[in-house]
Formats: structure tokens, C-alpha cells, sequence
């Protein structure tokens, strides 16, 4: 029977009609959603109450589940949810909100800045998904920025300036911006930087994107300060009202997004207040950004 895709943007973002995610897909199904990812950047489905299991095998549909491991200051013996699941929500493993100087609240501060989920690993994460379990009365919107449009609109000079460059991430680097510099030993080996393209080339539609992020520290050759400076004149540009779309998350939502296109960041909400239960699904990517330039 297929399904349908309405476009809600003038740039991006598609709505999925006539899908059940509970369900098995067929193969053309499958092929026509990983077409739809290249082509809208994200992809929004309505009233889909998930089990973590099922949003994990339905989340198979664009490929391999990257752990959530590596990405954040939670202890094994205080996670809340499986390997294959990552917590983004505000809740101790026991259900309750987190307090307001809870460490772990403060590392979480970082996701509302702009970044792409995993861009701080070697190999950069292919798409997410979120799931909405329950959210707060008012804020918590995610907001999406597609870099293809974003690079498309700069001027020819900036980018052939940027077309060779490579820069570093981390979540030091992100978790910095905020304040948040207390790192163990292990964690600083955990999350030492890695090396990304600027500019990445979607191989299916053959679109470029500016590869941006808040976990960039800096770019390959550079002095820092000018290196900062020059990413946060990109992201200004990037994230400019025309080339972003804000989600206002329903209970059953599920939002898929392509991390090689795509930034986002959750807007604030009373976190010490009420629950945001969020949980994550990441797909995994396939090869470094720098083979690209090679």
C-alpha cells in the first residue's frame, strides 16, 4: 500500500503518512525511507507508540545501531536504559528527575547548543532517532538546521575557502562553551579530539553540506582564536530562521534526522521540574569525513 511524505519546509523536513513502525516493512518501503532521509534531512512520524525494542528494530531500517557508549558522564551502573538506547532524557535510572547540580545535568546542558550527534567520533554517526515518551508543559522543542541549504547559500569565495579544511571535535570542546571543564582522566581519553571534514558530499544526491558542530575546537592549521571565530560565523549563517524547522514534540512522535545533513539542539525547559523522557536510537556511519578530501 506504501506510504505518503508531505514537505514541510521550504528547505527540508518530510511527514510520514500511512506507516505502522510496529509492522515489518518491505523492501521497497525500506529503499523509498532511506531515499526520503537523503533527500528531506528529517523525517517526522506521528502517533507511533514505540517499545524500546521495537524503535531499535525499526530503527534497523537505515542501518547499524551505534552503542551509546563514549558519549556522555553516566556510569554503567546508572544507566537507565539498554546499550542500543541512548538517554536523553532528564530522569535517574529509577525514574526521578535529576537534581539541579547533578553532574550528569550539566554535561546534558551541552545538547542545546548546535551540534551533529557523534561528531566527536572518528567515524560520525550516520542518522538518529527520537522517540517522545513524555514531555514537559512548556519548552523542550528540538530544532533542526539542514546544512545543505545552509552551504548553498555561501558566497563562492567562502566556500572554496572551506572546501579543504578539516577541523576537531570533542565534547570537551562543547561542554567547555557552557563551563563544564571537570573531566576524569578516563573521560579526557574518551573523548579526545577527533579529525572531520568541513564540507561533506551526500554520495547518494551528490548535495554538499557545511559539517558543523559545538564540539568543533578548532580547524587543522589554524590559531585557535581565529579558527573559532571563523566557525562561529558559520553557524550564525547555518542556523538563520530560513534554514531551520522546530519540532513541538507530541507523545508517540518519533523524529528521524541525518547527522551528515543536518545540526540540531533542544530548546530549554524546566528540567528540574517535570520529565522529558527521550530516548535515542543512533544509526552508525561508514567511513571518516577526511577520506573524502583524499
Amino acid at each position: 500500500m506504501g506510504f505518503s511524505i508531505n514537505k514541510i519546509h521550504e528547505h527540508f523536513v518530510g511527514v510520514i503518512d500511512g506507516l505502522d513502525l510496529k509492522r515489518t516493512l518491505s523492501n521497497s518501503d525500506v529503499l523509498k525511507l532511506n531515499n526520503a532521509l537523503d533527500e528531506f534531512g528529517v523525517l517526522v512520524f506521528r502517533n507511533q507508540i514505540l517499545t524500546d525494542e521495537q524503535q531499535i528494530e525499526f530503527s534497523k531500517v537505515f542501518g547499524t545501531i551505534e552503542l551509546a557508549i563514549g558519549g556522555n558522564v553516566t556510569k554503567e551502573k546508572d544507566r537507565r536504559l539498554s546499550l542500543e538506547i541512548a538517554d536523553v532524557s532528564n530522569l535517574d535510572k529509577d525514574g526521578k528527575i535529576f537534581t539541579r547540580n547533578d553532574r550528569r545535568r550539566m554535561f546534558n546542558l551541552g545538547n542545546r547548543l548546535w551540534h551533529s550527534d557523534s561528531s566527536y567520533r572518528k567515524i560520525p554517526a550516520k542518522c538518529s532517532l527520537l522517540s517522545c515518551h513524555s514531555k514537559p508543559n512548556f519548552g523542550g522543542n528540538t530544532e533542526f538546521a539542514f546544512m545543505p541549504a545552509a552551504y548553498d547559500a555561501l558566497d563562492d569565495e567562502i566556500k572554496k575557502e572551506i572546501e579543504e579544511l578539516v577541523t576537531e571535535h570533542s565534547l570537551i570542546y562543547s561542554r567547555g562553551l557552557l563551563g563544564f571543564s571537570e573531566f576524569t582522566n578516563e573521560e579526557k581519553e574518551t573523548f579526545k579530539p577527533v579529525r572531520q571534514a568541513l564540507v561533506r558530499k551526500n554520495e547518494n544526491t551528490g548535495r554538499k553540506s557545511i559539517y558543523l558542530s559545538a564540539h568543533i575546537g578548532t580547524i587543522v592549521g589554524w590559531e585557535t582564536p581565529e579558527a573559532r571565530d571563523f566557525i562561529r560565523e558559520l553557524t550564525e549563517h547555518a542556523t538563520s530562521r530560513t534554514f531551520v524547522y522546530a519540532h513541538e514534540w507530541n507523545i508517540g512522535d518519533l523524529v528521524v534526522w541525518d547527522n551528515r545533513q543536518c545540526m540540531h539542539r533542544v530548546r530549554p525547559f524546566k528540567d528540574t521540574g517535570e520529565p522529558r523522557d527521550m530516548r535515542r536510537t543512533t544509526i552508525a556511519g561508514q567511513r571518516e569525513t577526511t577520506k573524502q578530501l583524499h
